[in-house]
């Protein structure tokens, strides 16, 4: 199968693009580098099923050309990161909305089916905090910046819906929570990256507001794995899957698991919200994925527990830095 990854220079996409060349697919990577990095696919980059191109899935015609060569298609391109959302707000939502606006024309014309990476913002910040995919959504005001990101997500996930009830377009949506694992970097607000990052330079170690906030985390493999599933599976056209772990952490203990772990002499310091992010800046309190529909139809659940992701995480920190 001849599969294109928009996004596939970044953290996601490069481990999906491994593991599909890996199973014996062709595969086309369109990244624009802004937050991605060839680097990422160095694993793959000879390979002769692999091939990848620079440029924008903001291009009609170059997403025409793509498209049209391929059987499937997974959409990871889009804004990462609560950072960078509310420091480019306007490009932002341009990419999250209008280019998944091409991706799914295109595959409309030519019949091809479209995997959208969506994310637990689009949840917003209701205080439930175990989300079902059919759980109701609760945003903040219009005025504060990083709520364009759960609504772009969202509105993402109302276009692959209408494509496929009124045009039958094969899609299938997966919300992704907390992914992480080699390659993620902590730039835009990750937050397992940036605690090992400062742990092994025995700098503090900053939780942004009080630290009590929940958090679950799932590790790439699990998280690709499940994305491949979900492609393959007829009956996942059409619906909605979270894909995650439901085991929590608070941010707090999260931090104190970090230092032990890299033996780490890092203290912990506090730093309040609008000091990290913006003034008036709003978080959820507690973010769990309900994975019942994920593991009814596939059978999934994660291989890997938060003790085994930061072993990984810090074994890579580790080589990089050497």
């Amino acid at each position: 199968m001849k599969a294109l990854v928009t996004g596939g220079a970044g953290f996601i996409g490069s481990h999906l693009a491994e593991a599909l060349i890996k199973r014996g697919d062709e595969v086309v990577v369109i990244d624009d580098l802004s937050t991605g990095n060839r680097r990422n696919l160095s694993e793959i980059s000879e390979d002769k099923k692999f091939s990848f191109v620079e440029g924008t899935i903001l291009s009609e015609k170059l997403m025409g050309e793509l498209i049209k060569g391929c059987e499937v298609i997974y959409h990871l391109a889009a804004a990462v990161g609560v950072k960078f959302v509310i420091d480019n707000p306007v490009r932002s939502i341009e990419v999250n909305v209008k280019g998944t606006e091409i991706v799914l024309e295109f595959a409309s014309k030519f019949k091809r089916k479209v995997f959208l990476s969506s994310t637990s913002e689009v949840y917003g910040k209701t205080e439930d905090g175990f989300f079902k995919e059919d759980s109701d959504r609760v945003v903040g005001a219009t005025t504060i910046g990083r709520w364009s990101y759960s609504c772009s997500k969202a509105l993402d996930e109302f276009l692959c819906l209408a494509y496929y009830r009124e045009k039958e377009l094969p899609v299938v949506i997966g919300r992704l929570f907390n992914t992480c694992g080699p390659r993620q970097t902590g730039k835009y607000g990750m937050v397992i990256p940036r605690f090992v990052k400062q742990a092994l330079s025995n700098e503090p170690v900053t939780i942004y507001g009080d630290g009590k906030q929940t958090r679950s985390f799932c590790y790439i493999e699990d998280t690709v794995r499940a994305i491949i599933s979900l492609v393959e599976e007829p009956k996942a056209i059409g619906e909605i899957f979270n894909i995650g772990s439901e085991t929590a952490t608070t941010i707090e203990d999260l931090a104190r698991k970090v230092i032990k772990l890299t033996g780490s002499n890092s203290d912990i310091i506090y730093i309040p919200y609008e000091e990290a992010y913006e003034k008036g800046f709003e978080d959820m309190r507690h973010r769990v994925p309900d994975t019942g529909k994920i593991h009814s139809l596939i059978g999934y659940k994660p291989h890997y527990n938060l003790d085994m992701i930061l072993e990984k995480v810090i074994e890579y920190f580790r080589k990089t830095r050497a």
